[in-house]
């Protein structure tokens, strides 16, 4: 399955379950672990988890692969490896707490729209992002699968 493809069944399967503020990006340039980070958030433990489900099954049915999923015991913050992508689906006050855009800020970020369509952004939906450094090292990273091989667990919520 092609990226593209991949990452508009993701968006749309994220839709179909009411997922909010879906943020798609493009990490190509900060880690080679994964291309695309997708990052959601649902309002109940119980909505992340029929979330991230769905996720899965949408993936699978559109003959993608579902290396692993974590988190779906708590569903505070659900992380599901699709190998080139990695799905984050949070509750809000977990998103808001590890704030995973500002972690990876350096990432360029695809409108849900243009992901739909195409899965790559048009410079004028990029948001005035700039581009990192080609030389730039990435100081701080979320915890993150490695690629094609089931995730490590997700952190529990530190408060």
């Amino acid at each position: 399955m092609t990226l593209i493809k991949l990452v508009k069944i993701v968006v749309a399967a994220l839709e179909e379950i009411k997922a909010r503020d879906i943020e798609v990006l493009d990490v190509t340039k900060i880690t080679t672990l994964f291309d695309r980070m997708i990052i959601a958030s649902g309002d109940s433990t119980r909505q992340t988890r029929a979330i991230a489900n769905n996720v899965a099954e949408k993936v699978k049915a559109g003959g993608g692969t579902v290396y692993g999923m974590e988190g779906e015991q708590t569903g505070e913050w659900i992380l599901v490896d699709l190998g080139d992508v990695v799905v984050h689906v949070m509750q809000s006050s977990v998103r808001l707490h590890y704030n995973l855009e500002e972690l990876w800020a350096e990432a360029r970020k695809i409108s849900k729209t243009a992901a739909r369509k195409s899965g790559e952004a048009a410079p004028s939906v990029m948001h005035g992002l700039k581009a990192p450094p080609e030389d730039s090292p990435v100081s701080v990273s979320p915890p993150v699968p490695k690629k094609r091989k089931a995730p490590k667990p997700v952190p529990g919520k530190t408060g």
